[in-house]
C-alpha cells in the first residue's frame, strides 16, 4: 500500500463513521499521537516523534544467504537504491543533538524495489522497547506530560516506571554517538522470512556499523547543537558509509508479539547484505517532510509476525503524516 494510499483509506474511514462513533474515545493510535504533542508540543510540519532527521541515499547488495531466508526480490541479488532517514528522538525540532533527551535515535530506510514498491525498515538504538503495548506507550508519554518540576511526589513517571522495569532497562541500551554512522540500530517488531520453499523464519532486524563510537554525556553537552545532523553529510563527502544488515532469528519459545522482551544474545545472526550510504539529499528538511516510512510495507518473501505495535505504528504514522501535511 502507498503512502497515500494508506493515508486516503484513514481519511475515508473517518469521513465514513456515524456521528456516535465519532464522537467516541479515539483509536490508541490518535492518541498516541496526542500524548507525544502533549509532551513534545505541536510544531506545524514536523512529526510527532523523531521530528529531527537528516535524510541520505545509496544502495543495498544483498548476501547470498539471504536468498536462502526470503524469496523476496529485496533479495534476489541486485543493488537496490535506498533512501535512509536517521533522526533524534523527540518531537522537538530544535533539540540539540548531545541532548540525552535525543536518543534513542532512529534510522529509517526505503528499498525501491525493481516493481516500482517500496520496502520500509524503521528501526533505532534500543535494543528492545520500553515497553509491550500501545496503551502502555501512551501512558507512559501522558505520565511524562504530567510530571513537571512541581508535581507532587512520587509523580506519575516515577509510579509508572516503578511498575514497569522495562522502561529503565530499555533505556539503559542507549547513549549518545560521535556519529549518525557509529551506532548500531535494532528493529524491536518481529518479522517472518518466507523463502522459496514455503519455509518461514521469524527475526527481528539488526543494522550495524564498521564500529560503534558513544561519547558520554559531558562531552555530548558541549557538542554544537546540531553537530550530529551535519557530520553525516559532511563525513559522505569524503567517501561512503556502510552498514551490516543483518537478522537475528528467532529459536523455539522466542516471544514474537512481545517488543518488550530481547531475543537472549547468542540467537544466530545472518548476514542479509550491506547498506551503502553514499549521498546526503541537498533540501534534507523538504525531502523529510514527504517521506513517511512504514514498518509494516512489506514485500512477498518478508511478512508481518503476530506483534500488534507493527499495524498501530503503521496507524500512527500515518497520522502523524497527514497532520503534518494537511
Amino acid at each position: 500500500m502507498t503512502t497515500r494510499t494508506l493515508v486516503a483509506a484513514l481519511a475515508g474511514i473517518a469521513l465514513a463513521l456515524p456521528a456516535a462513533a465519532l464522537a467516541q474515545e479515539p483509536p490508541v493510535e490518535e492518541q498516541l499521537v496526542n500524548a507525544m504533542n502533549k509532551v513534545f508540543g505541536v510544531h506545524a510540519g514536523f512529526r510527532a516523534n523523531h521530528a529531527k532527521g537528516v535524510v541520505v541515499e545509496g544502495k543495498f547488495k544483498p548476501s547470498t544467504e539471504a536468498a536462502t531466508l526470503s524469496k523476496a526480490s529485496l533479495f534476489s541479488g541486485g543493488e537496490i537504491p535506498v533512501t535512509v532517514r536517521f533522526s533524534d528522538s523527540t518531537g522537538v525540532p530544535n533539540l540539540p543533538d548531545g541532548s540525552g533527551d535525543a536518543n534513542p535515535h532512529g534510522m529509517a530506510v526505503k528499498f525501491h524495489l525493481a516493481d516500482g514498491s517500496d520496502m520500509d525498515l524503521v528501526i533505532n538504538s534500543l535494543k528492545f522497547f520500553p515497553v509491550s503495548t500501545a496503551a502502555e506507550l501512551r501512558d507512559l508519554f501522558l505520565a511524562i506530560a504530567d510530571s513537571g518540576p512541581n508535581a507532587a511526589k512520587p509523580t506519575r513517571l516515577e509510579q509508572f516506571i516503578a511498575s514497569h522495569p522495562s522502561v529503565p532497562a530499555a533505556l539503559g541500551t542507549i547513549a549518545t554517538p560521535d556519529s549518525l554512522a557509529d551506532e548500531a540500530y535494532f528493529g524491536v517488531n518481529a518479522f517472518v522470512l518466507v523463502n522459496k520453499a514455503g519455509e518461514k523464519q521469524a527475526v527481528r532486524w539488526q543494522m550495524l556499523p564498521e564500529k560503534v563510537v558513544h561519547i558520554d554525556k559531558e562531552d555530548a553537552a558541549k557538542r554544537a547543537p546540531d553537530f550530529l545532523m551535519a557530520e553525516l553529510p559532511a563525513r559522505l563527502k569524503q567517501g561512503p558509509v556502510t552498514f551490516r544488515f543483518k537478522a537475528q532469528l528467532a529459536a523455539a519459545g522466542d516471544d514474537t508479539k512481545d517488543p518488550a522482551k530481547p531475543w537472549p544474545d547468542d540467537r544466530k545472526l545472518v548476514e542479509l547484505g550491506v547498506l551503502t550510504i553514499d549521498k546526503a539529499v541537498e533540501d534534507s528538511d523538504g525531502a523529510q517532510k514527504k517521506l513517511l516510512f512504514l514498518p509494516g510495507q512489506l514485500t512477498d518473501g518478508v511478512e508481518a509476525s503476530d506483534d500488534p505495535m507493527i499495524d498501530i505504528r503503521n496507524g500512527a504514522y500515518a497520522i502523524s503524516f497527514s497532520r503534518r501535511n494537511p
